[in-house]
């Protein structure tokens, strides 16, 4: 099947479709992630140093804002959004909100207590190098949570990437629910995937949502992984240790 890459993808009506999520509150990002997100950023938080938390595919930033009023200078809140529409002017000082996509944006510092994306990942090409990039901007203890469906990672031939690919995350110190459709990961560090990407199919149909969304195609790469090179464990959300 032809397949496209990231910036046509960017151009998909698809991809467009996800103005479904762009309006978010607190409350719907607290039940999507099955976190509660001020109390663990309040958690996180110490004296003459505010938690920090990133939120990929922010939508207007709703959410963000309401964060920032709730903790004040206890947080420091930055938003990353394909578009720049974000309703939430003026912006309050400890709020930072950029326009990029999440593919090749990084932060101008890393070490964030708390990195989220919900819904967001299901129109994104290269799902797995995002994930590995987030890992890298994790701090010490740091939790990411995002909404994933392990069904849209497909290798060469249209087949499902299925086990092989939930082990390989699990190697890197990543947990996949599938009951939940979450991943998430507790600490950063370097994730070293046997996944090359090859494009993203944004005729793939409505996936558990209901909504269509975009499958990425990756090819298996002979080397494996380092052994060890993410966290040598990956606990669901709702484990005691995270």
């Amino acid at each position: 099947m032809p397949l496209t890459t990231d910036d046509e993808l960017e151009e998909s009506s698809v991809v467009a479709n996800r103005l479904m999520n762009r309006e978010r509150r607190l409350p719907s990002y607290d039940r999507e992630l099955g976190i509660d997100i001020v109390g663990r950023l309040r958690a996180a938080a110490a004296p003459h140093r505010p938690a920090r938390w990133l939120d990929l595919c922010c939508g207007t930033a709703n959410a963000l804002n309401e964060a920032t009023t709730l903790l004040g200078d206890d947080a420091e809140i930055v938003g990353v959004d394909l578009v720049d529409f974000f309703a939430c002017p003026p912006r309050p000082p400890r709020l930072s909100l950029f326009t990029g996509s999440v593919t090749t944006w990084a932060p101008e510092h890393a070490g964030f207590d708390l990195i989220t994306c919900v819904h967001g990942l299901h129109y994104v090409g290269d799902k797995l190098g995002v994930l590995a990039r987030i890992a890298g901007w994790l701090a010490a203890g740091g939790l990411f949570v995002a909404n994933f469906d392990v069904r849209s990672i497909r290798l060469e031939n249209g087949g499902p990437a299925g086990r092989p690919l939930t082990a390989a995350l699990r190697a890197q110190g990543l947990a996949y629910d599938g009951r939940t459709r979450r991943i998430s990961r507790v600490g950063g560090g370097a994730v070293d995937l046997p996944y090359r990407y090859l494009g993203a199919n944004d005729q793939a149909g409505p996936n558990y949502t209901g909504q269509d969304a975009v499958d990425s195609h990756y090819t298996r790469t002979a080397t494996e992984p380092r052994a060890g090179a993410g966290k040598p464990i990956a606990r669901p959300i709702g484990h005691p240790l995270t």
